[in-house]
């Protein structure tokens, strides 16, 4: 079986954003020197406190005040006016590379086939897309806030500390190194509660969004206590490993404030009696003070930084494992009409001679094969299977017999392992994405409406569609009576989902959607079993007189549904068991034999 993806690179942060933070270079550039000019501003207005007291203050100078303290203001607002740029520019900055990373996360999903989603998981592409990519969006944002401020506010309070008084240097020797090993320790800490930390996110959204989908199902089976059980464990694990995070968060802020205070405890012990002695200067000890909480400050702000490293690289390695993987199912290069296909491709078995003859609109399945990763049998086995024009080609078999598959390979959600699926000669392996949409039209069995209005569900698959193609199209799906009966017609909003609208009526909707699109072959999977009898023969019979020349494949379920179809093939264990006519099947084929025994009369079945 070929590899359907790549391994991604261990977790950094580094590869992820190389390259998506050029566009924002002339903007970091100007909050650099933003940064430059506030940390300037913060280690000037200590010196010029000291100034003031010392030869303001002290000799009882109100003009010296009244001088520097006019330096003091403008100075101030200088640093605040430079602090409130660099805010403002990180935050746009990380808010830029935060939804391009989420652009990159939908466009790459966007491509994935059916193996990928059962890899990733919906809960887990949905966390991948939101909390993961906030976390590094914190992460950046607090980087360029504090690139440049807290080096030069620790290393520029220091040699500004030594100006003051080089006596109380050892002070600074014994803080500052056991802050740092402290921090050091919280971070090694928090390394593996990040990664679990993610994963438990992962879990409780799975574990909702089951149940939100599912409330009927739970409902009806009276099983609210126990979904209320198993959310409620989820949720506890995710609330122990958030509170594991919290309590070694919180011992950064206390090992900070603790080795803070004890450092302005001993430099006023001991620079006290040195002002008492006059060997040191009042505002030279304020000076020292306030260059010691800089020096401090700027040390808490680099380590903040690294408390949120860990959980930002947890979450980069699982935002880069997406972008890395390379879809199983990628882009073709033929556009346009598929009858204008390039020549067959070298590992699919070749076309018949009257393949490339005739109207556009042909399907044809040729020796293929399928298997899903990790099964040991192939769910289909080499299956051939021919669609015309102004035909109906119907599929029908038991449960697991390889029918959704099937469909799934024809829409190229899937992709075979061997043979070929062919759309008027040209393999679909070959077309791009939206030529292979407008040939084929898939009606899904569970059809899925998205939140708007009808109108807009209906021109999804044709945006320009006006109103009288609009109105064709629910007339033919036997859905444009209970559109009229709706307070606002077509202009009716439904919920996401179309959970508003009943199931066959969700149905008819999916199937209108499809007809306004005009494809060339018309896929039905199962897509009349939420209608009753009379609704599922109005609508053949209305398909049948309006879809007369186009290629239309069946699969259904129901015997009655299948039984007028120019050709049935019988699918049995992922095998082509039998094909021909109803009357044909029922005389030659046990399979099908059993089917309509099984859901007709004897009268019927005749």
């Amino acid at each position: 079986m070929p590899n359907r993806s790549r391994t991604a690179s261990p977790p950094t942060l580094v590869p992820l954003l190389k390259g998506r933070v050029r566009p924002y270079a002339p903007q970091i550039t100007l909050l650099l020197a933003l940064q430059l000019v506030q940390a300037l501003g913060l280690l000037l207005l200590p010196a010029l406190n000291a100034d003031i007291v010392d030869h303001g203050v002290v000799r009882g100078d109100t003009g010296y005040i009244l001088r520097q303290g006019g330096l003091m203001l403008a100075a101030t607002l200088v640093q605040v006016t430079a602090a409130a740029g660099a805010v403002y520019l990180g935050s746009k900055t990380s808010m830029g590379l935060g939804r391009d990373l989420r652009a990159a996360l939908f466009t790459r999903v966007q491509g994935f086939s059916a193996e990928e989603f059962g890899r990733f998981g919906a809960p887990s592409l949905i966390t991948r897309t939101t909390n993961d990519v906030q976390q590094i969006q914190m992460l950046v944002f607090m980087l360029l806030t504090l690139l440049v401020t807290a080096p030069l506010m620790g290393v520029g309070g220091i040699v500004m500390a030594l100006r003051q008084d080089a006596a109380l240097t050892w002070v600074l020797a014994a803080a500052i190194p056991v802050l740092v090993v402290a921090v050091a320790l919280v971070i090694s800490a928090m390394t593996g509660p990040s990664q679990l930390m993610q994963g438990r996110i992962d879990e409780v959204n799975r574990v909702l969004r089951e149940q939100i989908t599912g409330i009927r199902v739970i409902r009806a089976f009276v099983r609210e206590r126990g979904e209320h059980e198993r959310f409620g464990a989820a949720n506890t694990a995710l609330t122990g490993v958030a509170r594991r995070l919290g309590h070694l968060q919180a011992y950064f802020g206390a090992s900070a404030m603790t080795v803070s205070v004890l450092a302005s405890v001993a430099v006023v012990a001991l620079g006290g009696p040195r002002i008492v002695d006059g060997d040191m200067q009042a505002g030279a000890m304020i000076a020292f003070l306030n260059y010691l909480a800089q020096i401090l400050i700027a040390v808490m702000m680099a380590m903040s930084v690294f408390v949120l490293a860990p959980r930002a690289r947890v979450a980069a390695g699982r935002i880069k494992e997406v972008l890395d993987t390379e879809p199983a199912i990628t882009e073709g290069a033929v556009t346009g009409p598929a009858a204008a296909g390039p020549a067959p491709r070298a590992d699919a078995p070749a076309a018949s001679p009257s393949q490339d003859d005739g109207p556009p609109g042909r399907l044809d399945l040729s020796g293929v094969v399928f298997s899903y990763p990790g099964a040991e049998e192939p769910v289909l086995h080499g299956v051939d299977l021919a669609v015309r024009p102004g035909e109906t080609t119907a599929v029908i078999g038991s449960t697991g017999a390889g029918k959704t598959t099937l469909v799934k390979l024809v829409a190229r959600l899937l992709t075979p392992d061997e043979g070929s699926v062919r759309i008027d000669g040209t393999d679909v392996r070959d077309m791009d994405r939206r030529s292979l949409a407008e040939a084929v039209g898939l009606i899904p069995q569970r059809a899925h409406l998205f939140s708007g209005t009808i109108a807009s569900n209906l021109r999804y698959g044709d945006p320009g569609a006006d109103d009288e193609r609009l109105w064709q199209a629910l007339e033919i799906a036997q859905a444009a009576d209970f559109v009229r009966g709706l307070p606002d017609g077509t202009d009716t909003v439904i919920g996401q989902g179309g959970t508003t609208v009943s199931g066959g009526q969700r149905q008819r909707l999916a199937i209108a959607r499809a007809l306004v699109a005009r494809p060339r072959i018309y896929v039905f999977d199962d897509a009349f079993s939420a209608l009753d009898t009379a609704t599922d023969a109005a609508v053949r019979a209305a398909l049948d007189e309006h879809l007369g020349d186009t290629a239309r494949l069946v699969v259904a379920q129901r015997v009655s549904t299948i039984r007028s179809a120019d050709r049935i093939v019988v699918l049995d264990a992922g095998r082509v068991e039998a094909v021909g006519t109803h009357d044909e099947l029922v005389a030659s084929s046990a399979t099908y034999a059993e089917i309509v025994d099984s859901q007709l009369v004897p009268e019927e079945a005749s």
